[in-house]
């Protein structure tokens, strides 16, 4: 019998000050400001990546990429996803998909899904889905001062 489990990942970040720092959402390179993070602060990656920790029961994200250990500084998200997804694999679980939900204001996901989608897919071997939500202006994701994700991975043995 096959055994499935399904695993929830939650990320949220404030928008950063610095007006060097870039806005990188599942792996693509956005306009406006960055996000205040240890790595790259991407926060549609570290969502798929704790969806899928939890699934497997591999711990969290801050167990495995503790934001004081200066390795992960400015570390590229999509490397850690794909660390994940390979340790997901070597625990003889398959991934059968993720799916996330990022709720902001700006900057506008659509024009950008669908690379989103394939560098995530990619990087996890199974299909990811990246739907955006406004928060319709209402409290501190509707005053533009950061942004969530939830991501929920179906995983099977």
């Amino acid at each position: 019998m096959t055994e499935m489990r399904v695993g929830h990942g939650f990320d949220i970040h404030p928008f950063s000050e610095d007006p060097n720092r870039s806005m990188i959402l599942g792996g693509v390179v956005f306009d406006g400001p960055g996000l205040e993070g240890h790595s790259d602060a991407d926060a549609v990656a570290h969502a798929c990546i704790d969806a899928l920790l939890g699934a497997t029961g591999l711990g969290d994200i801050g167990e495995r990429y503790p934001d004081t250990d200066e390795k992960f500084l400015e570390a590229n998200s999509l490397a850690l996803l794909s660390d994940t997804a390979k340790a997901v694999t070597e625990a003889s679980w398959k991934i059968a998909n993720i799916d996330c939900t990022v709720i902001l204001e700006n900057p506008k996901l659509s024009p950008h899904r669908e690379k989103m989608e394939n560098l995530l897919s990619e990087t996890v071997g199974a299909p990811v889905t990246v739907k955006g939500r406004r928060p319709e202006k209402l409290g501190t994701l509707g005053r533009e001062e950061g942004i969530v994700c939830f991501a929920v991975a179906l995983v099977s043995r």
